[in-house]
């Protein structure tokens, strides 16, 4: 609920902390350094302490965030807890679809993946729609809620039989995989892949951050790391930052437009749970950067038609036809895809220096675009989202040129197919 937290509390927090604009969008920016600071740690992390030990680790701090945040006294309480929140969210952005990719079977990877968009852009929802109720102190305590139920709710599920495969733990391995498949199923096979898999990882030496640039591992991380740049550099956090405004602007009440497009980002993501396995991933990615790019263009006429003063009465109109495309568009591959797919796509020995990159990136991606939008905006309107399209028309020949399709595969039929 982290992102939804700074849109509705902005103006309470400046007056009860009597805080400038300079120290706001400190505090409203410092959650994507946190994040990044997150991002780069998350490998490391989980490798060590295992998926479900990182998890529990980011809880604790995001749980000890949300307490600075609810007792603040000043800009200094609110950063740091700003920052703690932000590298929780930057760890789990990592390992959460890492460990669900570890755990699922091959036929449900997908869907369950994308159930993780489904839960964030949910709890961004629920955060906007309290909002409007609560103050914004009593808003950091609901926070604490979801941090307590995961370290709870880590009690109940096993660790990650790739990674306990991985860090020689036998007998913890067997018995994870056959706990998650249930008690009747017969898991020789797929115990002895992941093993056979393991053993090959076991005589290739030690990755470090150059090594990701070897021969052997670049499409993967090319891939990772160029779908993240796509998601991120379309313009997503322009035009969710900018899109209250245009709601605004098209004479359509601000709460109104943010709780459609909250419940049109869940609704649309929930159905393509429904159809990953099935259709795969590279037609999603397809349609939705299909989507996002005429999306642009409609936003961008309506700015041009604005800034010329032409046919004014229907301006209104394309704009939030252009937004709420955008985001049916985005929640309909951008948005979810690109995670799902960096979760399967590293081999188990670069996952977590190659994941943590590809994470990073995307904060760093989040961060530049909601940075520069206002100066491009002020450059030209229309133009900033031209240049969105062209991201995203390129986006579209990256998708085609370089991502494989890996629904119905094993993790490790993925490797052999990239690496073959």
């Amino acid at each position: 609920s982290q992102v939804g937290f700074s849109s509705p509390t902005q103006d309470a927090i400046r007056e009860d902390l009597s805080l400038s604009l300079a120290e706001y969008s400190v505090f409203g920016s410092i959650l994507t350094f946190g994040a990044m600071i997150g991002a780069i740690t998350s490998g490391p992390l989980s490798d060590l302490l295992g998926r479900k030990g990182a998890m529990r680790l980011s809880s604790a701090i995001c749980a000890a965030g949300w307490l600075a945040i609810y007792l603040a006294k000043g800009a200094e309480a609110l950063d740091i807890g700003r920052l703690a929140t932000g590298f929780g969210m930057g760890v789990f952005s990592y390992v959460v679809p890492v460990f669900i990719s570890e755990i699922a079977p091959k036929n449900l990877r997908g869907a369950l993946a994308t159930l993780n968009q489904v839960m964030i852009c949910g709890g961004a929802s629920v955060s906007f729609i309290i909002g409007t109720f609560l103050t914004w102190r009593a808003l950091a305590l609901t926070g604490l809620v979801p941090c307590a139920i995961l370290l709870f709710g880590l009690h109940l599920i096993p660790e990650s039989p790739r990674w306990l495969a991985k860090t020689g733990h036998e007998k913890d391995f067997e018995v994870a995989l056959q706990k998650l498949r249930g008690n009747d199923a017969d898991i020789s096979e797929e115990a002895a892949e992941i093993k056979e898999y393991i053993e090959t990882l076991d005589r290739l030496p030690k990755v470090k951050f150059l090594d990701l640039f070897q021969r052997r591992y670049l499409r993967s991380v090319i891939i990772g790391v160029g779908l993240m740049v796509v998601q991120q550099f379309g313009g997503i956090n322009g035009v969710a930052f900018y899109a209250s405004n245009i709601f605004k602007s098209a004479g359509v009440s601000p709460s109104v437009g943010t709780i459609t497009y909250a419940i049109l980002q869940v609704v649309v993501t929930l159905l393509i749970t429904q159809v990953i396995d099935r259709a795969g991933r590279k037609p999603l990615l397809l349609v939705a950067g299909s989507g996002l790019v005429l999306a642009c263009m409609i936003i961008g006429l309506s700015f041009y038609l604005k800034v010329n003063e032409l046919a004014i009465e229907f301006v209104p109109l394309l704009a939030v036809t252009g937004i709420l495309l955008y985001i049916g568009s985005f929640s309909a591959g951008m948005g979810a895809v690109p995670w799902v797919i960096m979760s399967e796509i590293f081999p188990v020995n670069i996952k977590g220096i190659a994941g943590g990159f590809a994470t990073l990136v995307n904060w760093f991606g989040a961060w530049s675009v909601s940075y520069t939008f206002n100066f491009l905006m002020s450059w030209s309107s229309y133009g900033t989202f031209l240049v969105y399209a062209a991201v995203n028309a390129l986006g579209i020949v990256f998708v085609l040129k370089v991502v494989p399709e890996t629904k119905g595969r094993t993790l490790e039929q993925i490797q052999a197919a990239i690496n073959g």
